[in-house]
């Protein structure tokens, strides 16, 4: 079963910028190969299969906006397709609720709207706008650290039968409270916490499992990393960052047969370097002994656009949760959430979830 897949997006940021901007991209390229991407078709739907259909937003320059204008409104930094390129959507930009995502360090920078409406109204308003451009999933790139508006807009879904594709660490999917309720009304969820393609997590978890898989004894391992774009100056207030080291710590201890303390590893965002802009510099180092105690350590400096890396695994998870959806599948769609998150209510190695993912597309 195919056709066209409704999408909306909470958070009208670099990483939905780079989202559709690259969607786009392939489309003026149509002899290029499309690389990026895990699988070209997902039970026969392709990139080009989705709509952006609405989109909500805080920010006082992209609300009422269309979708294709206001993803270059600042802060945002993604220009891959030049402006007066990018064709007119129908999707417009609505109001989301403030509530928690908006951080002290980027306030001045986003601009929030003010806003006479209550939470309630937003609510409301939201739930008609799902209803009247036919949205079947809602994907959340809100701020690391908006526990409530995900929480707002998981709700939302729940009350409006939309699945839910939540890419930041505010646990939805992976909690037990939330994953019932996604159950019980049988409405797919994936989440939380997107694994960038080559990112950092990905690339640690990785090294962290080949170490542990050939012996050796891992005795403390860190994860650094810093850039340049809101995601980074918004991680600056630590309050916020509770949820995210949890989910990039726990996704490396996984990978291990016996868990580090936790004086022994570091694993999260450490600093923002505004000349970075999109770009993401991660620094790992794993220690540890081998054969005859004899000790080895390794450094790695990964050097990535933090949205491309984003935006090719999303893809994917909007396709995988138009799949569930076609099948009457609900509640965390779990082989789903294993290959494309850091923080799934179950978690297994990637080449465990790769085959499960796939085995879920073709009905297994």
């Amino acid at each position: 079963m195919t056709g066209r897949i409704k999408v909306g997006l909470v958070g009208i940021g670099n990483c939905f910028s780079g989202l559709i901007q690259g969607i786009e991209y392939y489309r003026k390229n149509p002899s290029q190969e499309v690389i990026g991407i895990i699988h070209d078709k997902l039970a026969g739907y392709g990139i080009h299969d989705i709509d952006f259909v609405c989109g909500f937003d805080v920010g006082e320059n992209k609300v009422g906006k269309l979708i294709n204008e206001a993803i270059y409104e600042y802060p945002n930094m993604v220009d891959w397709i030049p402006k007066d390129e990018m064709p007119k959507t129908d999707g417009k930009v609505f109001e989301s609720p403030v509530l928690d995502g908006v951080g002290l360090w980027v306030e001045n920078r986003v601009k929030p709207i003010k806003s006479a409406k209550t939470d309630d109204e937003i609510a409301e308003e939201a739930k008609k706008i799902i209803k009247e451009t036919g949205a079947e999933i809602i994907v959340s790139y809100l701020p690391v650290g908006s526990d409530k508006v995900t929480q707002f807009w998981a709700q939302v879904c729940l009350d409006t039968n939309t699945a839910f594709v939540n890419c930041i660490p505010s646990f939805i999917a992976s909690d037990p409270e939330w994953a019932k309720k996604f159950e019980e009304k049988n409405i797919p969820c994936i989440g939380d916490d997107i694994k960038g393609q080559v990112g950092a997590t990905i690339v640690h978890r990785t090294l962290a499992k080949l170490c542990n898989d050939r012996g050796t004894k891992i005795e403390k391992t860190y994860q650094i990393n810093v850039g340049g774009n809101t995601d980074f100056l918004n991680m600056k207030e630590q309050e916020r960052l509770v949820s995210k080291k949890i989910s990039k710590t726990e996704s490396v201890q996984s990978q291990l047969d016996e868990r580090l303390d936790d004086d022994q590893i570091y694993v999260g965002p450490s600093d923002f370097i505004p000349f970075l802009g999109n770009t993401k510099l991660m620094f790992m180092r794993i220690e540890g002994r081998q054969w005859a105690n004899i000790p080895y350590n390794m450094e790695v400096r990964l050097d990535v656009d933090d949205k491309a890396n984003s935006a090719g695994i999303v893809i994917d998870a909007i396709r995988l949760a138009k799949i569930a959806l076609d099948r009457g599948v609900g509640g965390p769609i779990k082989p789903a959430s294993a290959y494309l998150m850091k923080h799934p209510i179950e978690q297994t190695s990637d080449v465990a979830a790769k085959t499960a993912c796939e085995k879920f597309v073709a009905g297994e």
